[in-house]
């Protein structure tokens, strides 16, 4: 019987184990996706600031976020260049990201 036990707790332990990790997996999936949303969201804004599309920068950022499954945090626009964050939550972890878009400075090489 000393064997049952010992086994019945490794394989307790790889169970928490893989159930921790995938939750840290799906949250990187979580963040890296919010991230992506979030330039997507800048991109939109940056297109709508410079005409290249009709709308307002940030109802444009806005309605990219929610297709995104996140929100609209923040919306700041400064000429052409917009700045945008979004939030979203995986399994009651809140993330949130920023992103920036428009054209490219004068100065840079």
């Amino acid at each position: 019987m000393p064997g049952a036990v010992a086994t019945t707790g490794i394989v307790a332990v790889v169970v928490v184990a893989s159930a921790s990790l995938a939750l840290v997996g799906g949250a990187a999936v979580a963040a890296q996706r919010l991230a992506g949303t979030a330039d997507a969201a800048a991109l939109a804004a940056a297109d709508a600031a410079s005409g290249a599309v009709a709308g307002s920068p940030c109802a444009e950022a806005r309605l990219v976020a929610e297709a995104g499954g996140a929100r609209l945090a923040s919306c700041e626009l400064d000429g052409l260049v917009a700045t945008i964050g979004v939030a979203g939550a995986y399994g009651g972890i809140s993330f949130d990201a920023h992103s920036r878009a428009g054209p490219p400075d004068a100065s840079s090489p």
